[in-house]
């Protein structure tokens, strides 16, 4: 029967002197033969709980964005963080609340840039200012873009983008309404122009997020000129040919 090698006879390797190309390894005792087994399954790097929750959000975002929310299953989270599935349903509650977090947080991210390029500037350079904010979230967070386009999860987060853009379109329609006021136009007709330009704004990043092309300031550019000078040329009573 061999010998069963003594600890003493075992090299350690100094803590100092482990990279993570050297993690250490379990090394189980095959009783049958009383030798040393080598495992190649790494220890498990540990988390703190904030940490790994941010690493969930992290996985979870990049998954629901390459593959939609019904494609996801919490087994593939919990395999791409590199935990077990309790771990995913500890911090989340399961799929469905993962989700929502992750949606959530991009929302508040793009609104937040919105809401700061509306302030009280002369009109053309609030709507430059805001078409600028839309394709720099596009640019900077385009897995959360490709996430927030894609069909909300059944029964989480229903309508999600659309109430976005809804909430959006209601602060730029305080902005227009003002506008035309001054100019003599109805203000009530705000909202139904902000939709419009809303619209036309998400519709273009939609294409553009594949694309990318042109560059960013000349397509800024051209939606300023298509939505500016449509709205400088507004008729009162506008009447569909016949």
């Amino acid at each position: 029967m061999t010998k069963r090698p003594s600890a003493s006879s075992e090299r350690i390797v100094p803590s100092d002197r482990i990279t993570p190309a050297r993690l250490p390894f379990h090394r189980p005792v095959n009783h049958a033969y009383g030798t040393l087994v080598d495992v190649t399954t790494p220890a498990r790097v540990r988390m703190s709980g904030t940490e790994r929750r941010e690493q969930l959000i992290q996985v979870g975002r990049t998954l629901f964005a390459e593959k939609g929310f019904e494609a996801v299953t919490v087994e593939e989270v919990a395999a791409e963080a590199g935990v077990s599935k309790p771990v995913v349903y500890e911090h989340f509650g399961g799929k469905e609340g993962l989700y929502a977090v992750v949606v959530d947080r991009e929302m508040s991210d793009l609104l937040s840039r919105v809401q700061a390029a509306l302030t009280p500037d002369r009109p053309k350079a609030m709507l430059q200012s805001v078409v600028l904010a839309w394709l720099d979230y596009i640019s900077e967070q385009t897995e959360g873009f490709r996430l927030l386009v894609r069909d909300s999860a059944p029964g989480v987060a229903q309508g999600s983008f659309a109430s976005l853009l809804s909430d959006i379109a209601t602060r730029v329609a305080g902005q227009l309404a003002a506008e035309f006021d001054r100019r003599g136009y109805n203000p009530k007709q705000a909202d139904m122009y902000a939709q419009m330009l809303v619209g036309m704004v998400t519709s273009t990043g939609i294409w553009w997020i594949d694309v990318r092309k042109p560059k960013r300031d000349e397509l800024a550019a051209h939606l300023v000129n298509l939505a500016w000078n449509g709205l400088s040329g507004l008729e009162h009573k506008p009447r569909i040919l016949k």
